[in-house]
């Protein structure tokens, strides 16, 4: 019996220590309303017309994030892939989803609000917001984004006249 309560009191401990790791390293408590969301540009690799928020962690550095992007009807991000998955969420309107290296119509998923789609690092995919909509991505930084035509990204465009 006493063997038993001791090999539980070490398991215990065992199992407790990552918890408190983890809970010591945790960032605060986060609880935004959507009227305290602070919107801004979208970073240079998205087309201009979008709204951005960064609602936990810093997409640019190593560690978990979560951002948001809020689209017009008819904002199209062109096939891209990245180097670590994407977790995508609608929050509302309506996104068409589609995997390849062009656009196709008839290949995409529309997802409304609550869907959700899992874009494999490196798999090259699109979205095209097809009524004004919001997507909430999560993911493990550094975020980075690659167009599958360079020409197709906006942040190496030259500015127009």
């Amino acid at each position: 019996m006493r063997n038993a309560v001791l090999a539980a009191g070490l398991c215990s401990l065992v199992l407790a220590r990552p918890v408190a790791a983890e809970t010591a390293a945790a960032p605060g408590h986060i609880a935004l309303a959507p009227s305290e969301i602070k919107w801004g540009p979208p970073p240079p690799v998205f087309e201009k017309g979008a709204s951005f928020a960064v609602l936990s962690g810093d997409p640019t550095k190593e560690g978990p994030y979560v951002v948001r992007l809020k689209m017009p009807a008819g904002y199209k991000i062109a096939p891209h892939w990245h180097p670590t998955d994407e977790h995508v969420t609608v929050i509302s309107g309506l996104v068409a989803f589609g995997m390849g290296d062009k656009i196709e119509k008839a290949a995409t998923k529309p997802l409304g609000p609550g869907g959700y789609g899992l874009m494999p690092a490196t798999v090259h995919h699109y979205a095209v917001a097809k009524n004004a909509s919001v997507v909430q991505v999560h993911g493990v930084g550094p975020f980075a984004l690659t167009y599958v035509n360079p020409a197709d990204d906006p942040s190496t465009r030259a500015p127009a006249k």
